[in-house]
């Protein structure tokens, strides 16, 4: 018999050999046609897979993130079947799922495969799910697999097959079609109702510029058509709220060729924005006893090396900068937190002055591949809102739980509120990628659980999402479309404060190494922002958008008293803008909505006559004509009620 636990922690017995969808269909028929995915003792598996020994078991259903990664790379399968049928002599390489659908990458050789191909490949992607055919994983020798792709002449497969361990290479079969696998599929593709190709790109193999470019195909794919026909919605919504046109048409930011790819240049009203964004978390920064530091662009390669980054960004960072001196390197940081590591080692410190937290707006630089650049959210310079607190393991709590009330302020302030909070842990079956020790490890993250717990946030656990020094608490935001995105994050470190031998002198007058915790609630000042203008479509809240009020005045004769106005705004700290162009109002009113600003006064004859302004906010909502010292209040209670008084504990 086997011993099976399950996630609420009951314990049951089974028929050896039972598989997840008989184990489920003895809980419930229902749970039973709901699976599509299983989970045992932490690997992916079949729900048709025969289970030999005990272990805990999870199952998935299209709700979860577990369920859809199986559809849709199922789905990649299915797509690859199609691709094989309707282009001879193609090769294959790899079709993983990813966060929205799935790619497989092609080298199509002499062929070309375009957009107007699409409906095509899913008239036949659907006609072969309709067929039910079962996804069967089975086992195969490392000879077997390079002989059945050598045939093929496919040489990425055999490339991936000659870096795997005999033993541990599976092919999955569907219908007529065989691919190499490692697992986790759907029960059959009759669950495949719906599938959309969205669009082609290039990709070079294994994400290498000296390899051959293949063709990357992208598309999803779902269990109803109605969830397919939401989502293209949702993306006709995503492309008016695209923070690369709003940008362009707010002029915040933008990019030249010249000065190079992935690397944004601020125009003025996006400079105050950001400096406004600056400046709010600074304040708040402030009273949460943090002091402000700064540190230079680049640093020696020993002293990355010695944190490890070169190690683990050696391949994604630019080419290291020589200096006349023989021998000597310097790197352009990819990290602040080794400057910030020397900063505290300038002094000898006592734990009667921890903790001790730094925070820099620090300019950061990595090399991303030119194909995978995006607007704002994918650059190659960043400015992340970086601190790090020094504390004692005493500290911990409090410290880390002071952070969490300085992330949710900032969300709250800026219109975020729905998030669920993720702990990020090391990826259990490949730990070579981390540095650190395990027992550091699990003090680290008994710490970021615990915190976690005791402020009563909702969150989850996954693992393999750790950064390579150390747990962290994600925050997982979803903006006004329904979107996730990752904002905000805290880390617990015990690596680094070894590595650059950190220390305090303790009660006993004993040197001792203090814990040190990274965060940054924006993340990057670059992504924060191109979210947050997707987020309100480019209506930002009224304390941080650059212009509040627009005053129009209906003729050039009415000018000195738009001046008037915009001079007692302006005293009240009211950002205010004259237009005074000879113009029709109608048009002015149009290239205000255009710009998104919160607040239009229009001025002519009566405003004139009586003192007053009438105010039409943003989207056409007329408030009426009223006194401009009322109209001031407005303004200020709005402000008031937008940004939440920070309180420390």
């Amino acid at each position: 018999m086997l011993k099976i636990k399950f996630p609420d922690g009951a314990v049951r017995s089974f028929e050896l050999h039972s598989t997840p969808f008989q184990i489920a269909s003895s809980i419930s028929q229902g749970l039973a046609r709901n699976i599509i995915s299983a989970e045992f003792n932490g690997k992916k598996i079949e729900t048709s897979t025969q289970l030999t020994e005990n272990g805990d078991l999870k199952f998935y259903t299209w709700e979860d993130k577990q369920g859809k990664e199986a559809f849709w790379h199922s789905s990649a399968h299915l797509l690859a079947q199609v691709l094989e049928e309707l282009y001879d002599g193609i090769k294959l390489t790899i079709g993983p799922a990813i966060s929205n659908g799935f790619y497989y990458d092609v080298d199509f050789g002499d062929q070309a495969m375009s957009e107007k191909d699409f409906s095509k490949i899913e008239k036949r992607m659907i006609e072969i799910a309709r067929n039910k055919h079962e996804f069967k994983l089975r086992s195969i020798s490392k000879k077997e697999a390079i002989d059945y792709y050598s045939k093929n002449n496919n040489q990425y497969k055999v490339e991936l097959i000659e870096n795997l361990d005999d033993g541990e290479i599976t092919f999955c079969d569907h219908d007529n079609f065989t691919d190499l696998c490692r697992g986790g599929h759907i029960p059959h593709t009759g669950l495949i109702k719906a599938v959309k190709l969205m669009s082609v790109a290039g990709a070079y193999w294994r994400a290498d510029q000296n390899n051959t470019q293949l063709t990357r195909v992208y598309g999803i794919s779902f269990p109803k058509q109605k969830e397919l026909n939401e989502y293209l919605n949702l993306l006709e919504e995503a492309k008016k709220r695209d923070h690369r046109k709003l940008g362009k048409e707010l002029e915040l930011f933008t990019f030249s060729s010249t000065v190079g790819q992935g690397l944004p240049l601020w125009l003025p009203k996006g400079a105050e924005l950001r400096e406004r964004l600056e400046g709010f978390l600074k304040r708040a920064q402030k009273k949460a006893g943090y002091q402000q530091v700064i540190s230079p662009h680049i640093g020696n390669k020993e002293l990355y090396t010695t944190s490890g980054h070169y190690q683990k960004y050696g391949e994604s960072s630019f080419q290291p900068i020589l200096t006349p001196a023989d021998g000597e390197e310097f790197l352009l940081k990819p990290m602040n937190c080794p400057h910030h590591c020397e900063i505290y080692n300038s002094k000898q410190w006592s734990y009667k002055e921890l903790p001790v937290r730094y925070a820099e707006f620090g300019t950061v630089y990595r090399y991303e591949q030119s194909g995978e650049l995006h607007g704002l959210t994918r650059v190659r310079g960043f400015t992340q809102d970086d601190a790090h607190i020094f504390c004692t393991e005493e500290q911990l709590n409090d410290e880390f739980k002071n952070v969490i009330d300085l992330v949710l302020y900032v969300f709250s302030s800026l219109g975020f509120e729905d998030f669920t909070a993720q702990v990020s842990l090391r990826d259990k079956e490949n730990k070579d990628k981390y540095i650190g020790s395990d027992s550091s490890w699990k003090e680290a993250e008994n710490a970021i659980i615990n915190a976690t717990k005791e402020k009563g946030l909702k969150y989850k656990i996954e693992y393999g999402e750790a950064a390579f020094y150390g747990p962290k608490l994600d925050f997982m935001v979803k903006d006004a479309i329904g979107r996730e995105w990752q904002l905000g994050t805290i880390q617990v470190d015990y690596n680094l404060p070894e590595r650059f031998e950190l220390s305090y002198i303790d009660q006993n007058n004993t040197s001792k190494r203090p814990v040190m915790i990274h965060r940054a609630p924006f993340g990057s000042m670059e992504r924060f922002i191109a979210i947050l203008i997707e987020h309100t479509g480019g209506v930002f809240p009224l304390w941080l958008t650059t212009i509040q009020v627009e005053i129009l005045i209906v003729s050039e004769n009415f000018k000195n008293y738009g001046q008037k106005v915009l001079n007692i705004l302006e005293n009240h700290e009211i950002r205010a803008h004259l237009d005074d162009r000879n113009e029709t109002v109608g048009k002015k009113i149009r290239e205000s909505e255009i710009k998104k600003v919160p607040f239009m006064i229009v001025v002519g004859e009566n405003e004139v006559k009586n003192e007053t302004i009438s105010i039409r906010r943003h989207h056409g909502e007329d408030l009426g004509e009223m006194k401009i010292e009322k109209f001031t209040d407005i303004i200020k209670k709005e402000i008031s009620d937008c940004i939440p008084k920070f309180n420390i504990n």
